[in-house]
């Protein structure tokens, strides 16, 4: 069946109802195999169970379509903005091996930082988003987009450094497929550059012998076909037992939440500029700040990390142009059903980080040339020294603090990310400095009259 376009909002756009239900099956492989590199880290840093991580990722995915009207092509994944909480409450153990006790009072700070989204939500829902959108023109979430993908940037250098060849195959089979690739092939390139990868390290190492190229199948061997993805000792409900270890957890960690918010009002900006529809101003800011906030207490009361929407599969979607949130939900669907399946996590977790990292270097930077799009298309005047200074400042931030910034208040330690620090920089210097020129309701309209 010959791909067919459609000229709604951005041309070259794909109808997903006309793909059929193969190729949509197909591309949602392509976002569940987008999702996992990052997200299966988090486990592996904090010691929560990378089963338990998998469900909660497509659990938590279909929670938040449910609550966005199910418009926005999000897929939320595990968040590294909470991991300074972990290692606070729950640090791993001097073997290195996960701290089980402590796991879940991090768990449940966690659960109670997503419900402070509710709250901005609700602020949203009565003074309405116009009042709160002009705390964020697009001088402000354009450098914070850029940022993000920035931001990334060293993480996906890193994972090339373990074997620039095998990485450099990756990426370049992504660039081919995506501009010179045909049919199906145009719109799946991130997957058919994992697949044609992982398949030459496969044959060049285990075939050939190259160790620099080998895969380690060990685990994948060991590893059980099915299995249980929730541990009830590790949830909140069955492993928290103690209300002062509690109450300190809560405390440490529900200060992270407002560094998160401004983190998912970049990301959803950037989904915005992706697709060429406003889903701040609809379904709306409040609807996707309550799906983010309940997806991460739902995983983090049942022994999962907190979830965000994920930049990676932003990148997917600018590079496929295909926007249908229906892609997104298969690959949650997948997400679930192969998070009862300890054999394959294992397969997945086998993928070189090369791999990961020549994926990594174009959707990352896809991210970056997004932010820089949001910008261009809603004129950001940087003539204006208030325009230039505030970005100026955001990147700086962003980019330069690196682990960003921590402090005490009484016995708890808080740690705000480089991201955060930027995006409140931004938004404060915005609002100090007079010569403001954007209008939220004027660009939503304008999105509007673009896709029709």
């Amino acid at each position: 069946m010959a791909k067919e376009k459609i000229k709604v909002g951005q041309e070259g756009i794909y109808d997903a109802r006309k793909l059929g239900a193969p190729r949509m099956i197909v591309l949602g492989f392509q976002h569940m195999f987008a999702m996992f590199g990052a997200t299966v880290l988090v486990p592996l840093i904090t010691g929560l169970d990378m089963s338990t991580t998998l469900l909660m990722a497509g659990l938590g995915t279909l929670l938040f379509h449910l609550f966005t009207k199910f418009q926005v092509p999000a897929f939320l994944g595990s968040s590294f903005a909470f991991l300074g909480g972990y290692a606070t409450i729950a640090p791993m153990l001097e073997d290195g091996t996960p701290n089980k006790e402590m796991l879940p009072y991090a768990c449940l700070g966690v659960a109670c930082a997503g419900l402070v989204y509710l709250v901005l939500a609700a602020i949203i829902k009565l003074i309405g988003i116009n009042k709160v959108m002009k705390f964020f023109p697009p001088v402000v979430t354009g450098p914070i987009i850029v940022a993000i993908g920035l931001g990334l940037a060293p993480t996906a250098v890193n994972n090339c450094s373990n074997n620039w060849w095998l990485a450099l195959i990756a990426l370049g089979l992504v660039i081919i497929f995506n501009i010179f690739g045909k049919g199906m092939a145009k719109i799946i390139p991130i997957l058919l550059g994992i697949l044609g990868a992982y398949a030459v390290a496969a044959v060049v190492g285990n075939g050939f012998g190259v160790e620099s190229f080998a895969i380690d199948f060990t685990a994948v061997k060991e590893a059980a076909w099915i299995g249980f993805p929730i541990d009830w000792s590790s949830t909140v409900f069955g492993g928290v037992h103690d209300s002062s270890k509690a109450i300190t957890a809560i405390i440490a960690i529900m200060p992270i939440a407002l560094a998160t918010m401004m983190e998912h009002i970049g990301d959803i900006s950037a989904i915005s500029a992706t697709c060429g529809k406003n889903y701040i101003a609809d379904p709306g800011l409040h609807r996707s700040l309550t799906g983010d906030g309940l997806a991460t207490t739902l995983s983090s009361l049942f022994g999962g990390p907190a979830n965000t929407t994920y930049g990676e599969n932003t990148g997917v979607l600018a590079l496929s142009k295909v926007y249908d949130p229906r892609v997104v939900r298969i690959a949650a669907y997948f997400a679930i059903i192969f998070s009862f399946s300890p054999k394959f996590a294992a397969l997945i977790n086998s993928m070189p980080a090369a791999i990961v990292g020549g994926i990594s270097f174009v959707l990352y930077g896809m991210i970056s040339a997004i932010g820089v799009r949001n910008m261009v298309e809603n004129k950001v005047d940087f003539s204006k020294p208030r325009n230039t200074i505030i970005a100026a400042v955001i990147l700086v931030c962003a980019l330069g603090l690196g682990d960003g910034v921590s402090f005490s208040i009484g016995e708890i330690n808080i740690t705000l990310s480089a991201l955060a620090i930027a995006a409140l920089a931004g938004i404060i210097l915005n609002i100090v400095f007079p010569g403001k020129d954007y209008d939220f309701s004027k660009s939503t309209q304008n999105v509007e009259e673009k896709a029709e």
